[in-house]
């Protein structure tokens, strides 16, 4: 997915669609940068621009397409008895690439949909190469023991101590491996966006 000059757009939709902006670098550069004035925001604050803004926020932090993710929020919708806001997240924070991010294997979704096409990670055993992968209750994900000694996991054993892994999995002692203990998802304080607003712009 193109999504072209990130600090150009965690200006627009916030930093923490990016995790290269929630570093003191760039909070340091908003700090200097001189202040706008004048007209609001993209869609001039009506309803219809603060819906597209958390929609925009939501595909950018999981790195998807237009039409990746209004799948998801169409499947989220459809779902009989099922709060979609809830179903929404459950989706998204079920993907592989989101699970081995969450799992600290690396430090971006961006480089974790990359370890998974490259087919680093392995799902029960098996090699798995598609990012959007749905992880189930049960599953346990890992990094594949001949990637291991790559260079991109010099470290890893220390970092898995320092990293504090989301409460629906459970980190093995290696730092390698994690299992999905529960059904994977965030509660509303701690996502980056409101995915009933998301809803709402779907709803339209």
């Amino acid at each position: 997915m193109i999504i072209g000059p990130k600090y150009k757009i965690c200006k627009r939709l916030g930093a923490s669609v990016f995790e290269k902006c929630q570093t003191a670098k760039y909070q340091l550069a908003e700090a200097r940068a001189p202040r706008r004035t004048g007209r609001g925001g993209r869609g001039g604050g009506t309803d219809f621009g603060v819906q597209l803004l958390e929609k925009q926020k939501a595909r950018f932090t999981y790195g998807l397409s237009e039409s990746q993710f209004a799948r998801y929020v169409n499947e989220a919708m459809d779902k009989q008895g099922a709060d979609s806001k809830s179903a929404l997240m459950v989706r998204l924070e079920s993907r592989l690439d989101n699970t081995v991010y969450r799992a600290g294997f690396v430090k971006t979704r961006r480089a974790a949909r990359q370890l998974v096409s490259h087919g680093h990670v392995i799902v029960n055993g098996r090699r798995m190469t598609i990012p959007s992968h749905k992880v189930e209750v049960g599953d346990i994900v890992g990094i594949r023991v001949e990637s291991r000694p790559s260079p991109l996991f010099v470290g890893r054993s220390e970092a898995a101590v320092e990293h504090k892994a989301p409460t629906w999995m459970t980190m093995g002692d290696d730092g390698f491996t994690a299992t999905i203990n529960t059904i994977p998802n965030v509660g509303e304080t701690e996502a980056p966006f409101n995915a009933a607003t998301v809803i709402q712009f779907y709803s339209r």
